[in-house]
């Protein structure tokens, strides 16, 4: 058995689901469907139930995910060990203002724990640059939202996070359950500098051309709506809870925001496949 096809197997056990798992694994679902039958025909034993209603583990397909989790931990273990060994095991991450995201708190404990030999370097980045210096070179991996143009990287993601609309408390809108982006047709929104990567701008901005105050910071964004009143959009997660004087009221047409681990495409570090392995399970806790 490859190393490759045990991590096939994980994403399709882990996901319960073909087309989430060849998403997840940057991949079509008819090689990833063909590799797990190999995978299949290898054992000698059905690893799945199939049926319309989607996909369950085999009592066999149960027992490898716990041995094929082990050997992919090993090998990872093995690739850290061996670039701290060549004097490489430094990885710079670059994080988009969530360090107060659980997942986040929950990935930096189990990293620490399982790799204690590797330093971590944290680059902390505003609004600005949704990449968090990767395409410039500053970082190896970043922790951020999508969406934004993705050429030339690799995008794994982690969670998915429902947004809402940032309002002051005594805004008339602010006692509503939910909202749609044409109730906020006409108002002041906080905007990012030119030159900001536009496939994040126009998210952000409800997939409109927006009037308003110039922002590059989360607390820049919230003072923009406590002082002026102007309408912004903030994920509905943990860690992202605004101050009293605000409140965030669930937008219901607007796509979540995803929160993912990007990387520059082809990139041999081999501390970014563990990286990545340990962030799935942290942001998915």
């Amino acid at each position: 058995m490859e190393l490759r096809t045990l991590r096939y197997f994980v994403a399709v056990a882990e996901e319960l689901h073909f087309g989430r798992a060849a998403v997840r694994l940057h991949m079509s679902q008819p090689p990833l469907s063909r590799a797990i039958r190999q995978l299949e025909t290898e054992i000698g034993a059905a690893l799945f139930h199939r049926s319309a209603a989607g996909v369950t583990l085999t009592p066999a397909g149960t027992a490898l995910l716990e041995e094929a989790r082990t050997l992919l931990a090993r090998a990872d273990q093995v690739r850290v060990r061996v670039a701290a060994a060549a004097g490489s095991a430094t990885l710079t991450v670059g994080i988009l203002g969530d360090s107060t995201d659980p997942g986040a708190r929950r990935l930096a404990a189990v990293h620490r724990r399982r790799h204690p030999g590797v330093e971590v370097r944290i680059r902390d980045t505003d609004l600005t640059d949704p990449t968090c210096g990767l395409r410039a070179g500053l970082v190896d991996i970043a922790l951020t939202r999508a969406p934004f143009d993705e050429t030339g990287l690799t995008v794994h993601e982690l969670r998915a996070d429902r947004v809402g609309a940032v309002l002051r408390a005594d805004d008339p809108l602010a006692r509503r359950d939910r909202l749609r982006l044409a109730d906020l047709a006409g108002r002041r929104w906080f905007r990012f500098p030119d030159g900001t990567d536009p496939v994040w701008q126009s998210y952000w901005n409800g997939g409109a051309p927006r009037e308003g105050p110039v922002v590059r910071a989360v607390q820049e964004c919230l003072q923009a709506v406590l002082w002026n009143g102007t309408v912004g959009m903030a994920p509905l997660a943990l860690g992202h809870e605004p101050p009293g004087e605000l409140v965030v009221v669930p937008l219901s047409d607007m796509a979540p925001s995803p929160v993912v681990a990007a990387w520059n495409e082809g990139d041999p570090n081999p501390l970014i496949p563990s990286f990545v392995r340990i962030a799935t399970a942290a942001y998915r806790a």
